[in-house]
């Protein structure tokens, strides 16, 4: 195996999610990074692989950095992994990639599982271009001014929030990016109680709060970015629509073509019954 720190994402929840590749890189590695070696273990011992394991997340001092460069120096190979996902999103493994970056030694990335990305791919929202924010300020205050700083951002957001404050940051997104803006709640992605549940954030508050089960467990938040009203319709978007209301009811074609766009149907709508007064 060649000298160098291995990125090694692990499985968010089903195990079946590791890679073939990962079992193979954490069992010929000479030493195992971890977040949390006691949650580690688990999926080490499921795996049958027993190199030994270090320490090393935000609060690791100077003596977890030495001794993986110190293994690395000596053409070993360590692999860095977190609780749960890839490593290095919403952590601070940055620091260490950096580190052994500048000191000549090679970073391989062994791709896997990541929240952000599931919960993304499976959403319903946008996704040619989206804005990771990770976990939102904890005080109320700090979170709106967050908020309103992201409000007119036309990306979608993606942020993880913590299960015992996913009520209170929905009420606040609701205060600051309005009832109607479409967010989607993904829970618990790829364990036994996975839910995804799309909806403005009026009835995703609704949702959340009608049901404890929903605050509970690992969460992913999803925004839809912000859209400018006076440029909503395209021209792509008026044709289909206009097209397709000489075939349709009015309220037919707002529908289907708000399936296809992602538009509010109520525009669309309003926008034929404008067409038809001019």
């Amino acid at each position: 195996m060649e000298s160098g720190l291995y990125v090694v994402a692990t499985p968010i929840g089903n195990l079946g999610d590791m890679s073939h590749r990962a079992v193979a890189v954490l069992r010929g590695a000479d030493l195992i990074a971890a977040e949390d070696t006691r949650h580690s273990q688990r999926l080490l011992q499921h795996f049958s692989i027993n190199t030994p394991t270090l320490a090393y997340h935000e609060h690791s001092g100077t003596a977890a950095p030495q001794k993986i460069t110190g293994c690395l120096a000596g053409g070993g190979a360590v692999a860095l992994v977190s609780d749960a996902g890839t490593p290095l999103i919403s952590d601070p493994g940055y620091r260490l990639v950096r580190q052994v970056q500048d000191l000549g030694y090679t970073v391989f990335p062994v791709p896997g599982a990541c929240a952000a990305i599931a919960a993304l791919s499976v959403s319903g929202l946008a996704t040619d271009r989206f804005l990771f924010e990770g976990f939102l300020p904890a005080k109320a205050g700090t979170r709106a001014n967050r908020l309103k700083v992201l409000a007119n951002e036309s990306a979608t957001l993606i942020f993880y929030e913590a299960p015992h404050r996913v009520q209170d940051c929905l009420n606040t997104m609701l205060g600051v990016f309005g009832a109607d803006r479409e967010a989607v709640l993904a829970r618990e992605i790829t364990k036994t109680f996975e839910t995804i549940h799309r909806g403005s954030l009026a009835e995703l508050l609704a949702f959340v709060s009608s049901d404890k089960n929903q605050q509970r467990g690992e969460i992913v938040l999803l925004v839809a970015g912000h859209r400018n009203r006076d440029s909503e319709l395209d021209e792509y978007a008026s044709t289909l629509l206009q097209r397709l209301a000489k075939e349709l009811p009015a309220k037919r074609a707002a529908a289907v073509v708000a399936d296809i766009t992602g538009l509010r149907k109520k525009l669309l709508y309003q926008y034929l019954l404008d067409t038809k007064e001019d």
